[in-house]
């Protein structure tokens, strides 16, 4: 049975685990609810009586500090449990305020930005060569593209020709010491992943049909590049309509 990921549940999840923790990254993970309602509820394979399965699809959460918005949809395919959540950041809970490998669901220790795409490189190009047919999804955040690591990774990526992998940018405009235009400008982010041969769509980061179409199309593409993604609020999303900076970006190789 598919669950419905419902947006405003989700978001009652994570205040209720912000409220019994009393130690929040509440922006972070409000950012992403509408894609991980996507990519859960959607697109993702999974097996729900088995977190580990082995023939699952990888989300590589890799803004480890959004996780709260993580953990309400495992709560909900029922991987977490309602002590989970109501212990969420105490001593001794299993629920940390970064993405712990250890969590079911969570496929790794995230959080020292900028790393995750480089482990979801290493999930697609392993998938790849066993020909297994899963696809990984990278959700990284736009303050960690200030990290070298990034790069490298986008260009192993497209050397390798991953396309079962996609990146998913959550350019909502905000870093911890910032806006992202304050503390390192990127730029235009959609002419920089197309320079590392990435397709670039899009979408409105809150908009759940506009965000699934996206995927399904850059899915529809899958032509022995990688893919990629990203979201921003809908307020950027309109400037970018104008010919300002973008908001949410669905990134995929070129054809």
């Amino acid at each position: 049975m598919r669950h419905s990921f419902d947006p405003a549940s989700l978001r009652k999840t994570v205040l209720e685990m912000a409220y019994a923790g009393n130690a929040v990254h509440l922006g972070c993970a409000f950012s992403i609810i509408e894609l991980l309602s996507c990519l859960y509820g959607r697109h993702m394979r999974y097996d729900k009586a088995n977190a580990a399965d082995p023939a699952r699809d990888h989300l590589v959460l890799s803004k480890g500090h959004g996780v709260m918005a993580q953990y309400a949809c495992l709560y909900e395919l029922g991987w977490l449990d309602r002590t989970d959540i109501d212990r969420y950041f105490h001593d001794g809970s299993r629920l940390k305020g970064l993405s712990d490998a250890h969590v079911p669901g969570c496929e790794v220790t995230s959080g020292t930005l900028g790393h995750g795409l480089s482990v979801g490189v290493g999930l697609a190009l392993a998938a790849s060569r066993r020909k297994s047919g899963q696809k990984c999804y990278a959700l990284i955040g736009d303050g960690e593209i200030n990290e070298g690591p990034i790069w490298e990774a986008m260009l192993f990526a497209a050397h390798a020709k991953l396309d079962n992998l996609m990146v998913i940018v959550d350019a909502n405009g905000f870093q911890a010491m910032g806006t992202t235009d304050e503390v390192m400008q990127l730029g235009d982010l959609g002419a920089k992943f197309a320079a590392f041969d990435f397709d670039v769509l899009t979408v409105d980061g809150h908009d759940r049909e506009a965000i699934s179409a996206a995927i399904t199309d850059l899915e529809a593409r899958r032509n022995g590049r990688p893919q990629g993604a990203g979201r921003e609020d809908g307020e950027r999303q309109r400037c970018l309509l104008h010919g300002k900076r973008e908001c949410v970006a669905l990134l995929a190789p070129e054809s």
